[in-house]
């Protein structure tokens, strides 16, 4: 008898525990008596109902894995200057309610059922970058199949912050992020999974996209961190979304005209200095760019310093530097017309070089103001020596009017002034030249420069 009492003990054991579970087992199953075709009676799932306040799990050690999924449908708004995504997304959720259970061939063949969310328990799933309240319309329902599969699609309406790189705008590239984490439960409570994979949620965010806004998406990839608070460890799935303005707009509303402006004003040094038409043409066309820019302000990024600013501020420092040179080159035109001062030797050599330099080497050198080199007939808008001579008094009027070496010395000092006049004009068409040539090297190279840092 005392050898057997504990094999009587293990086999009572055993009987018990065995009938618990059964019991146990059926009372997970729904009774299939509320079920027919008009619909489900609800009072076959209020027992499941009644405990939408607690986690749905047999053993509470054992955590929920939630499965996440999420469409990006519209990308509404970006703003650089608080640095904010505004976007659409659907959130969908999978996990697995044990309470739930059901066969499909004695219940008329249901295998799914729409069950309104305020009703179930769901987990507390919310976007870690999002900046504004929780806009989800209400009355949402889940789906529910017979083995206890909840899915729930969460349409959302995301403000969430973002790091937003404008130097490169308007050919800006950037990626924002879409972190999903629990509030209250740890990695002890709540796993979170991929209910789709990667590719797939790119290709259906893609082809939801149909709009031509602004942006388009580029891809999207995702990362699995756990995030440690004080002594609590949250999982986290962290997407990286990266997307792309399209220039289209900013380019014909801003970059077109500006170089349209830049090239006109590149072309206006074909106009004659002597004619006075290129310092008001360009002061105009000044006063049009600065309008112009102020019109376009609106599309600018209202923080930071974007490239494209640099760009504009160039294009109206290479303007008011034309302007500049074109007053410097009339200031010289008008000083060699009006009173020409005596040119300098080593300046005077440097123009025989440049105009002729193979007449550099045996041209005498000058005495004083003795000028030398280029005949007047060669320079534009300037009178000929025969001509001053034939217009001076000739020698038998000199002497009869008793001065004839004074005639003769008024004669020489009006052609020497002649000869001075024209080589001061010939330079200022060289200095104007040069500086031409100096203009369109810096805006050949400040251009080259920017659009290689927009390609990068």
């Amino acid at each position: 008898m005392e050898g057997g009492w504990p094999l009587m003990r293990s086999f009572f054991l055993c009987l018990t525990v065995s009938l618990l579970l059964q019991g146990r087992g059926d009372s997970f199953t729904i009774n299939c008596s509320g079920f027919d075709q008009n619909g489900v009676d609800p009072a076959a799932f209020q027992a499941v109902f009644d405990r939408k306040a607690f986690r749905p799990v047999i053993n509470y050690s054992i955590p929920t894995h939630v499965n996440i999924s999420f469409t990006l449908s519209a990308i509404l708004e970006v703003n650089a200057q608080l640095q904010l995504l505004t976007s659409f997304l659907w959130m969908d959720l999978v996990w697995d309610n044990p309470f739930i259970n059901w066969n499909p061939k004695e219940c008329v063949d249901i295998n799914k059922l729409t069950i309104s969310a305020e009703k179930l328990w769901l987990p507390d799933i919310f976007i870690m970058e999002s900046m504004d309240v929780d806009q989800t319309p209400p009355g949402l329902t889940v789906y529910v199949n017979s083995e206890g599969r909840i899915k729930y699609d969460k349409p959302m309406r995301v403000t969430s912050i973002c790091n937003l790189d404008i130097f490169y705008f308007p050919f800006d590239q950037q990626n924002c992020t879409f972190t999903f984490s629990s509030f209250l439960y740890t990695v002890d409570s709540m796993v979170l999974g991929m209910d789709k994979e990667v590719w797939e949620i790119t290709d259906t965010s893609r082809n939801i996209i149909q709009t031509q806004g602004e942006w388009e998406l580029l891809g999207i990839n995702k990362a699995t961190p756990k995030m440690l608070v004080g002594s609590n460890l949250y999982d986290q799935i962290m997407f990286y979304v990266a997307i792309r303005r399209r220039p289209t707009l900013y380019v014909i509303n801003l970059l077109v005209p500006s170089g349209f402006l830049v090239a006109i004003d590149t072309l206006s040094f074909y106009l004659p200095a002597e004619s006075g038409n290129r310092a008001p043409f360009k002061i105009t066309l000044l006063l049009g760019y600065n309008v112009f820019l102020l019109m376009m302000n609106d599309l600018l990024p209202a923080s930071g310093t974007p490239l494209i600013s640099v760009y504009f501020a160039l294009c109206l420092s290479l303007m008011v530097v034309s302007l500049m040179e074109t007053i410097f080159i009339t200031y010289l035109l008008q000083l060699a017309t009006s009173e020409p001062p005596p040119m300098p030797q080593w300046l005077h050599s440097l123009l025989l070089h440049c105009t002729n330099p193979r007449k550099c080497c045996s041209t005498a050198s000058q005495e004083g103001n003795k000028v030398l080199g280029v005949t007047p007939t060669q320079l534009p808008d300037l009178k000929e020596p025969v001509e001053l001579v034939g217009k001076m008094p000739s020698s038998g009027e000199a002497e009869l009017n008793g001065c004839p070496e004074s005639t003769r010395a008024q004669q020489e000092h009006e052609v020497q002034k002649q000869h001075l006049v024209g080589l001061w004009v010939q330079f200022s068409h060289m200095m104007d030249t040069l500086l031409f040539r100096l203009y369109l090297l810096f805006l050949a190279s400040s251009i080259v420069t920017v659009v290689v840092l927009w390609n990068t």
